[in-house]
């Protein structure tokens, strides 16, 4: 079980040397600088992609009036700054015009860029379950990370980061529900158990369009694996068919006749025997009724 230490008491708690060190300020530590906007550009791989259009007019407004009052944390890429903390307050600050904007440049590897970035919005809680997965997942692929590791970074159980990167193996509309709200993450894990995508995807649909909550999607996905069970357990129409066959050709040697087995559906037939005579007629109704009384 991962430590729980302060997720709210800020990035400092977790990454403290990373976040008070290497801040230049026209070559020297410990203050914010202004920059130009245009120097400054967005992570393409931050793991935030959805930024919500109210909010950020909302932002716009609060920074014509008051200006950009926490900086940026970001990379000096040399040729621009990378923003490595702040994109909504970038988007919001060239929104309402600023020609420059206050930056921390911080001397960050790229796994710790990554790192920072994915705990500084989820302690926002900036990202939608999606978002969150993805950045879990970038952290394992690109930087080597284990589960256990991030969920010690971001002081949640390793079973909660396993449970959220599972998500990623819904079906890519079913996660698209997931970021436009459409589902809530209960909705999305019970839909985890149907394996077919595209049932998935019918079955979010069903969900959104009757607001069924997780308890009657539970019931709905346990109802529709028993109803899968059984029709796994009913035989197939090429096994009726061969035994169909067998029937046909014991009743053929009992009977002395050619006997026909024909199937309306899988609980429903008619057997057809052939007789060439009235005595040959007579001796097989002698036969049967005479079984049947034994």
């Amino acid at each position: 079980m991962a430590k729980r230490s302060g997720l709210g008491a800020g990035l400092n708690t977790l990454i403290p040397d990373k976040l008070n060190k290497d801040t230049k300020k026209d070559g020297k530590t410990g203050e914010d600088i202004l920059v130009d906007i245009d120097r400054v550009e967005p992570d393409k791989n931050q793991p935030r992609k959805n930024f919500n259009e109210d909010e950020l007019n909302e932002l716009c407004d609060s920074i014509k009036n008051h200006g950009v009052l926490e900086p940026l944390i970001v990379q000096d890429k040399k040729t621009y700054l990378k923003i490595v903390c702040g994109e909504r307050r970038w988007r919001a600050a060239k929104m309402a015009g600023l020609k420059k904007i206050p930056v921390l440049i911080k001397d960050l590897t790229d796994k710790e860029a990554a790192e920072i970035s994915l705990i500084e919005n989820i302690q926002r809680k900036d990202l939608n379950p999606i978002e969150e997965a993805q950045g879990y997942k970038r952290l394992i692929d690109e930087y080597g990370y284990k589960q256990d590791e991030i969920a010690e970074k971001v002081s949640k159980n390793r079973t909660t980061i396993a449970n959220a990167m599972r998500l990623l193996k819904l079906d890519e509309r079913v996660q698209q529900m997931l970021i436009d709200e459409k589902l809530t993450s209960g909705h999305a894990r019970c839909l985890l158990s149907v394996a077919d995508k595209n049932k998935q995807f019918q079955l979010a649909e069903e969900i959104f369009d009757k607001e069924l909550n997780v308890r009657a999607v539970e019931k709905l996905i346990k109802d529709l694996g028993k109803v899968k069970e059984k029709k796994d357990k009913e035989p197939t129409d090429a096994q009726l068919e061969l035994a169909f066959r067998a029937l046909e050709e014991r009743l053929k040697n009992a009977l002395g006749t050619k006997v026909s087995i024909s199937s309306k559906d899988k609980t429903k037939g008619a057997i057809e025997i052939e007789f060439y005579s009235q005595q040959e007629l007579d001796d097989m109704v002698d036969h049967l009724c005479s079984v049947k009384r034994s």
